[in-house]
Formats: C-alpha cells, structure tokens, sequence
C-alpha cells in the first residue's frame, strides 16, 4: 500500500478551500436572482418601469396616444376625454398629459348623513313607482365582445361613429406555432400568450383592424405593433424582428405585418395580446381552436 505524498496533498487544499467557499457562497445567497416575465422578456422590474401610474406624463418622440394609453392600462377614450383631444388624436413630443384624475377627498361625516337622509327620501318615494317595473338583466358577454341584448341603442351616435365601431366579425391566429406560455391574471402574470417560431416567421394581423402604432418605444415589448380593430379592442403584436407596416395603415385578417424575432424577449417568439377597452383580456377567448 502506498502511502499518500505529503506535498502532493499540500497542493490540493487550496483548490478544496475555493470549491467549499463558492458551495457556501451559493447556499447563503442574500439577494434573490433575477425574475424574468412568464413570457421569457425582460426583467418584471424593468417592465413594472415601463407602466405609467402617475398623474401626469410628458410625451416622447415616436410615442402616440394609443402606446401611452397602453402603458398606463387605460382606455385611449378616456386619455381623450381627460385632456380634450378629439380623433385621430394627434400629440406631440413634450406635450403635458393627464393621464389619471386627482383623487379626491373623502366627504366628511356629516355631510355624508345629510346626503345618505336626502337619498334616503327620495328613494322611499320613488320605491311604489319602481317596484311596478321588473328589471331584466342582461344577457350579455361584454368581456369577450359577444352579442349584447337588453341594451338600448343610440342610433345617433351610431350613425356618427367611426367605421371602427362595429363588433370584430372574425380573429384568427396571429401565427403558427406552439404556445409556450398562456394568459395569467396575476399582477404580474402574462398579459397575453406567447407563440414559438423561428426568426423570420410571418406575424399576421389577428382581425382587420388599424395601425394606431409601430415601433419600440414601449420597453419589454421590443419592436412592437398595435392594431386598433374597433373603439372596444386593440390588439399587439410584440418581439418582432422587422416592422412591416406604418402607422394609420389599414389592414385586413391574415395580412403580413411583421417577422417574427426576439427584441427585448430572451427566445425568438411572438408575445400576442388582446385589450377591450384598455384592460388585458384572454386572446384564448377569441381565437379559434387548433
């Protein structure tokens, strides 16, 4: 049996000494690693910083009022609305927007009483009038921009409207592929679904529809299209690798509006969301089955 050499162990410690430290090193981690969206982006925290949830916001070049509406989970009618801004809804670069009402104070007790007692009246009075009448609920989808009964119509205003303000008659899939990752709810969840490819697949419009923006402005969303189908929906089209088409332009169900690649994203794919109305809503609700 032969025995281990003296300067042949002495020379091993060291190299036993780093491997031990880095082990511990690992084990004792003091901060978290970095988490990255459920779609393989960005850093949620760069995406968190991406959102507007101020009062007020300063436009900058290349941004339109649909990008800014979207960043702050808002309805482009209501950033109109609030700063007096009529169609197509032309802004400019250093232009103040606000972007959320103040909120205001809470009413003090007493006249919180004073006005419950008047109300109060007033409904007692009314309560014989209304009980004759029987409501009917209703029956309605409006999430998902099903067919709405019940409702009264204003023809007015109808007939006045955009082109855009008939329902989406038909969505298709915005690419072919595997979905890898499905809308979540979760605050910081999925705001759509994510589609696989390779660099270069075509990226088609999902429902006819509106160029209302192109570009990269929005971080985490790298080269990005949103299209405007109707006043309710909006659709995006996130990742791409080449933008095919303008702002303002029109296009139809199936048409070619970008290639597929992986701006801002850590995999080549296409990130596919629906809006209604400014708020995230599942696309797997619209789009036909495979």
């Amino acid at each position: 049996m032969k025995l281990v050499n003296r300067k042949s162990i002495s020379c091993f410690w060291p190299f036993l000494i780093v491997a031990i430290t880095l082990l511990s090193g690992c084990s004792t981690r003091s901060t978290p690693a970095p988490v990255a969206t459920a779609y393989g982006s960005v850093p949620l925290k760069d995406r968190i910083k991406n959102s507007i949830d101020s009062t007020y916001y300063k436009v900058k070049k290349g941004e339109t009022l649909y990008s800014i509406a979207w960043r702050a989970n808002s309805d482009v009618r209501t950033l109109a609305e609030l700063n007096k801004i009529s169609s197509p809804y032309n802004i400019f670069p250093g232009q103040k927007l606000i972007v959320a009402q103040k909120k205001t104070s809470k009413p003090s007790q007493a006249s919180s009483d004073k006005s419950y007692a008047k109300n109060s009246n007033k409904s007692s009075s009314s309560t014989s009038q209304n009980s004759v009448k029987k409501v009917v609920a209703p029956n309605k989808k409006q999430e998902y921009g099903k067919t709405v009964s019940g409702e009264k119509v204003n023809k007015k205003s109808t007939s006045q409207s955009s082109p855009f303000s008939t329902k989406v008659r038909e969505w298709q899939w915005p690419a072919n592929g595997k979905v890898i990752a499905r809308f979540s709810t979760a605050q910081q969840g999925n705001k759509g679904i994510d589609i696989a490819g390779r660099r270069g697949d075509k990226v088609k419009a999902a429902a006819d529809g509106k160029v209302v923006y192109a570009g990269s402005a929005l971080r985490g969303y790298g080269q990005l299209i949103i299209v405007k189908h109707n006043d309710d929906y909006l659709s995006a089209y996130a990742h791409n690798d080449k933008i095919l088409v303008k702002e303002k332009q029109l296009v139809k169900t199936g048409d070619v509006i970008a290639s597929m690649g992986d701006t801002d994203a850590q995999r080549v794919m296409l990130h596919f969301e629906v809006r209604f109305r400014g708020k995230s809503v599942n696309p797997m609700k619209y789009l036909p089955k495979k």
